[in-house]
């Protein structure tokens, strides 16, 4: 009932919206661009019956350009068609404003997974006091990354949250005036943005959506679940930063850039309690706390604009002064106010968000064998003697003797001190080694501390392995074994509380892997570091690397980590978001706040209300290593087929993803000129699945595993795995996603190909065969029927791109039969992708 009330609500605030809104598009002043409002329902038309009549793009643009025009000239088509792009890219940020508008309305403060819904269901089963012992101590981080799914210039996003804001007023004049203001802005980065670009843009929804979503949330915690001896932790959301910190792959982010990327997130904080103090003092203007606040006042201005030190106790000191004023003398008039500011100094300090250092293992042992035969010369020894000899010495090495990564490297450790000293100690805290499979590969990073200079006590560092690949989760058991019984790295562990946090990587897990594998690997590896972290006294947090779509492990967030067992480590729930996760889910307050009440809230459920769809039986997890074995060979056997990377290659839009300007760094690890699949990063590789429509990582080996179990008349112990895992059900439902966002008619024109034909074949039958299955297993007759606004959005976008997939897909065919102008048509490609990166919301 309320899925269906919902769901005409969606209809009367959304679509109708749209199609109202949409019609101002028609009389916008494009340059040469009067007739697209009414030439892109043709070519629309064109695709959706093209398709489903077996036509391939190439013939449903030239019949659209023959029925519909009279365009002669190729360079008169192609100019068409580049307007078309700008137009369908218009109206996706439309649509995305209008939806987002909308989002007070669809969702209530008493939904399922918010923290009023949570109150109430603890006590209706008298578990209050439960809830408020895990509120004590749990914490949820959201880490923001710099990867390249979102390309709006930050002039565009400006103007998609003034759009927002007109169409929750429904004032049309407004909306007008930005539409057409929208038409005559370019989409389009010139250049490619520097991760100092991408850090301001993110430090800027820091500073004006989080800075108050998370205060206002965190009063409200409070306020909810307090008692008058409830203390609630000022860590309990916490924010991460990657942009400027994130070398892995990414050879423009140096030791500078992570030094100016620290001094910007602290100018920005500081900036946040000036702006915010301006407007208590508006109130707090009595005798004694006016004259409090005003050196308060000038100390910040002192800090941003002169770079006059200023530390988070001087802030709280001149706070509690304040506070004690106004209770003594002034009937602590407005002095919630004065305390929301002093939360919000205790929540964010003078860092903001807390800055990480990420780097590969493979450039780490680049920079151990340089700085080890520097200093002990061209001896042979091992990797573990290595790390151990430099670990040993006492003197400082000079980094002018090195240059290059190596020198970068260093520079890097040596300035930790320095922005800890500015930032405090939870401004940078921690190192992350992507491709972590060898205890080496953590060592290495100790030694780095060591040759620059650290005492061991000054090591104010927690190092952190990613697991990511197949071999690396299989690995981390004995890595972590090893690591806990060293004796130098015990003694680290135990300076940093005996806490450990390990990262696992969904990304590169699924594209290793395949979607099924990789998510039991990554559940498995969750169990046995857990249990082995208990046995070693250590208190494991796990820091999930997931991007939006479920081939990388996005999805139904609060469902997944809802249904995490007992078996699983609840310390802490830390994940990754990027691009358009971040706008689409956190890009406003009031979404914002939902997302992060939803992942508060699920860390807290899992523990307090136990649920025995949770814990897996022996029966159960049984069936789903069986399951995931099956799936991972039939990924496997698609992974060394040897059309595999070619058609990729040619037939898809992974090469023109570097073209795109939208992210700093570059489409693949290693600078060799030939592509091997180890190198191709994950974004890339699954958004160009995306863009195909076909979104293979999401599903591929799924399905075919679950047939073989019915063939051998074991149906029925999977649809008992699927209403009695939760766990299992919502890897079922996020695979059902991916399938509902691809779409094979778009490529049917492949099965012919000579090349790939075969190959096609091989992916649109596993998308049948698993589209089919799970219809059967969940007892659905369409794809996300249990989600029907997700579903509803998704159509109305699909619809919207539909015509800018026919024109990329266009576009590739001529480039593939070395028709005409390749330039142009290349740049045709790279401007489509952005609209179809934005519709999917996460496609990468």
């Amino acid at each position: 009932m309320i899925h269906d009330q919902r769901a005409e609500k969606f209809r009367q605030i959304v679509e109708n919206k749209f199609q109202i809104y949409n019609s101002l598009f028609m009389s916008l002043p494009y340059d040469k661009m009067t007739n697209i409002g009414m030439l892109l329902p043709f070519l629309y038309e064109e695709s959706k019956n093209g398709y489903e009549a077996g036509k391939t793009p190439e013939q449903i643009v030239e019949e659209f350009f023959t029925s519909h025009t009279d365009l002669q000239s190729e360079e008169q088509k192609l100019e068409l068609l580049f307007k078309i792009i700008q137009y369908i890219e218009r109206q996706v940020v439309l649509f995305d404003s209008i939806e987002d508008a909308a989002f007070p309305s669809l969702h209530s403060e008493s939904d399922s997974g918010t923290v009023t819904n949570l109150f109430e269901r603890s006590l209706l089963d008298h578990k209050l006091e439960k809830v408020r012992e895990k509120l004590k101590d749990f914490t949820v981080k959201v880490v923001f990354t710099a990867h390249p799914t979102q390309f709006y210039p930050s002039s565009v996003q400006r103007i998609i949250q003034d759009l927002r804001t007109a169409i929750t007023t429904d004032s049309v004049t407004n909306i007008d005036t930005l539409l057409q203001q929208l038409g005559k802005t370019p989409f389009v980065n010139k250049e490619k943005p520097t991760p100092i670009d991408e850090a301001l843009s993110i430090i800027s929804y820091l500073r004006y959506v989080y800075y108050d979503t998370i205060g206002e949330l965190f009063t409200k915690i409070r306020n909810t679940f307090g008692n008058g001896h409830f203390h609630l932790h000022e860590d309990i959301i916490q924010l991460g930063f990657w942009p400027g910190g994130d070398r892995d792959g990414n050879p423009f982010v140096t030791a500078d850039v992570t030094k100016r990327v620290s001094e910007e997130l602290r100018s920005a904080i500081l900036k946040s309690y000036y702006s915010h103090l301006k407007f208590i003092r508006r109130r707090l203007s009595f005798r004694g706390v006016s004259e409090v606040l005003q050196k308060l006042n000038d100390e910040l201005y002192g800090a941003i604009f002169n770079n006059e030190k200023i530390t988070t106790e001087d802030i709280l000191k001149r706070a509690n002064e304040a506070e004690k004023i106004l209770v003594e003398h002034h009937n602590s008039l407005f002095l919630e106010l004065l305390l929301n500011f002093r939360d919000r100094v205790k929540i964010f300090g003078t860092h903001f968000a807390t800055l990480d250092v990420r780097q590969d293992s493979r450039i780490h042992q680049q920079v151990i064998d340089e700085v080890h035969a520097k200093v002990f010369g061209n001896i042979e020894v091992t990797n573990e003697e290595k790390f151990n000899q430099l670990i040993q010495i006492s003197d400082k090495v000079n980094t002018d003797d090195f240059e290059g990564i190596v020198q970068d490297t260093l520079l890097t450790v040596s300035q930790i001190t320095g922005i800890q000293q500015a930032n405090g100690f939870r401004g940078m805290n921690r190192y992350i080694i992507s491709n972590s499979d060898a205890v080496k590969d953590v060592m290495n990073v100790y030694a780095f501390f060591k040759v620059c200079g650290y005492k061991d006590e000054e090591i104010n560092m927690d190092i952190v392995p990613l697991f990511e690949t197949m071999e690396g989760l299989a690995n981390a058991e004995n890595v972590m074994n090893e690591l806990y019984q060293n004796p130098i790295y015990k003694k680290h562990l135990e300076k940093r509380g005996n806490q450990q946090t390990i990262m696992l990587g969904f990304s590169d897990g699924t594209k290793d892997g395949g979607y099924l594998k990789a998510n039991w690997e990554i559940y498995k590896a969750k169990e046995i570091l857990t249990k082995l972290s208990e046995e070693s006294g250590i208190k494991v947090v796990f820091f999930d690397g997931r991007g939006g779509p479920p081939a990388r492990g996005g999805g139904k967030t609060h469902d997944f980590y809802a249904s995490q067992g007992n078996t699983i480590a609840n310390n802490k729930i830390e994940l990754t978001i990027q691009g358009q996760t971040i706008t689409s889910i956190f890009g406003n307050k009031e979404q914002a706040k939902y997302n992060f009440e939803q992942l508060l809230t699920a860390g807290v459920e899992n523990d307090v209300f136990k649920n025995s769809k949770k814990d897996l039986t022996e029966k159960e997890r049984k069936l789903i290593i069986e399951l995931a074995d099956i799936s991972y060979k039939k990924y496997s056997d698609l992974k060394a087929h040897p059309m595999f990377v070619p058609y990729l290659q040619e037939m898809s839009t992974l090469e023109y993803y570097g073209k795109t300007n939208i992210g700093s760094r570059p489409s693949k690890r290693g600078g060799d000129s030939e592509l091997k699949f180890e190198d191709l990063r994950a974004i890339p590789f699954v958004g160009s699945w995306s863009q195909l429509k076909q979104n293979v990582p999401g599903f591929f080996g799924f399905g075919f595993a679950m047939e073989e179990m019915k063939k051998q008349g074991r149906f029925e112990e999977v649809r008992d795995l699927y209403k009695g895992s939760d766990f299992f059900k919502t890897l079922v439902l996020n695979s059902m996603m991916s399938m509902n966002k691809s779409y094979f008619p778009l490529t049917y024109y492949i099965k012919s190909n000579p090349k790939f034909g075969a190959f096609w074949n091989v992916l649109f039958e596993e998308y049948n065969l698993s589209k089919d299955i799970m219809l059967e297993l969940t007892g659905f007759k369409m794809l996300q029927e249990e989600d029907p606004l997700s579903r509803k959005s998704v159509k109305i976008r699909e619809k919207i791109v539909l015509p800018l997939l026919s024109i990329q897909q266009y576009a590739l065919m001529k480039i593939q039969k070395g028709e005409g102008n390749k330039e142009a048509y290349g740049k045709l490609v790279t401007r489509s992708l952005f609209g179809n990166i934005n519709a999917s919301r996460n496609s990468a």
